[in-house]
């Protein structure tokens, strides 16, 4: 599907918008700022010397040069699972045109935490690699699932109805999570620490296994982009532009799927990045997808890294998981947008 077989009409123009260098300028900016942070802050601060010495001089054995090198990989990590997030927010939005959507408030998470807790229960699985093919499984089930019930009865899969399946979904598999761990201690411990989302374990093996699940899921968020925009004028309008409605849809509600599956099963069930990032690109830029999904991107790279920060300065000599920090600042955000926006489609 190709953006030049959609007319630029209303919200579906060509125009970049008038301020979209600066906000892009300004989230680089912010970007650096984060990672340079996430470098420097922690249990242990260090100074630029001691940062740049751990980047570039491998000769360098010392105790903060190899603190540096172990941040590299964290750092790396929590933007890719940030960016992940934030595309997969905004891709879910646009197809089920609820501007209060959200791989955790849809319960997609939860999903895959299911399936993870039953391969380490049932399978005893324990790498990366088996983490992510379970934790996208348990995430297609559970988005399928939710828009099947969403999309039941009269006016379709309406944003409320979606809300309402997913939230009730999302309690149910956490039932079944819990009564699977509550009898094995040894599955207990294992899934406490992954399921309040942290990327604290942050490996370059890892990274290497997300990477073409990150890699495909953006390539298919950036190029369904222009025929979203026509899918939000309506599926009438937007069949008449030559959208073909339902595979749109499936593409990239499975795009949007293997991106929070994929970061799910390494990092674990972090919420709201997908909800803060778009929100705050679409309040900056305006509602073009063509610009807010690569812009959510940024912001949730940008947000993820300093929230993992944030809960390495609040924690310290420790740290507190990034699950816990994004959810104490997303929770009253969610609240607000649902609030001013009275759960209508986007």
């Amino acid at each position: 599907m190709s953006s030049s077989s959609i007319p630029n009409t209303g919200r579906l123009n060509s125009h970049i918008p008038k301020n979209f260098a600066l906000v892009l300028a300004a989230c680089i900016v912010l970007l650096v700022v984060c990672v340079l942070a996430s470098l420097a802050l922690g249990s242990k601060p260090l100074r630029f010397q001691e940062i740049m010495d751990g980047l570039f001089r491998s000769d360098v054995d010392s105790y903060s040069a190899n603190i540096v090198r172990k941040r590299i990989s964290r750092t790396v990590f929590s933007l890719c699972c940030g960016a992940a997030l934030g595309v997969s927010g905004a891709l879910m939005q646009a197809v089920t045109r609820n501007p209060i959507a959200d791989p955790s408030i849809l319960g997609v998470n939860m999903g895959a935490s299911l399936f993870v807790v039953c391969g380490i229960a049932f399978w005893n699985i324990s790498t990366a690699n088996q983490y992510i093919w379970l934790a996208l499984a348990g995430a297609v089930l559970t988005a399928v699932f939710v828009f099947g019930i969403g999309s039941m009865g009269r006016g379709g899969a309406t944003p409320i109805k979606l809300v309402l399946a997913g939230a009730a979904t999302s309690a149910a598999l956490g039932s079944l999570v819990t009564a699977i761990m509550i009898p094995r201690s040894y599955v207990m411990d294992q899934f406490r620490f992954w399921q309040v989302g942290s990327v604290g374990s942050a490996s370059w093996s890892g990274i290497g296994t997300f990477a073409p699940f990150l890699a495909v899921g953006l390539l298919v968020g950036f190029l369904a982009a222009p025929a979203l925009n026509a899918l939000a004028l309506g599926d009438d309008t937007a069949t008449g532009l030559g959208v073909r409605t339902g595979a749109l849809r499936f593409a990239a509600a499975l795009a949007g799927v293997l991106l929070c599956g994929a970061t799910t099963a390494l990092a674990g069930p972090i919420g709201f990045i997908g909800l803060l990032s778009t929100h705050v690109i679409r309040l900056m830029i305006g509602p073009d997808l063509r610009f807010v999904i690569p812009m959510s991107a940024i912001a949730g790279a940008g947000i993820l890294t300093i929230a993992d920060v944030g809960g390495r300065l609040i924690g310290r000599p420790g740290e507190l998981e990034v699950g816990v920090v994004t959810a104490f600042i997303g929770a009253p955000i969610l609240i607000i947008v649902a609030m001013r926006s009275k759960v209508r489609s986007l």
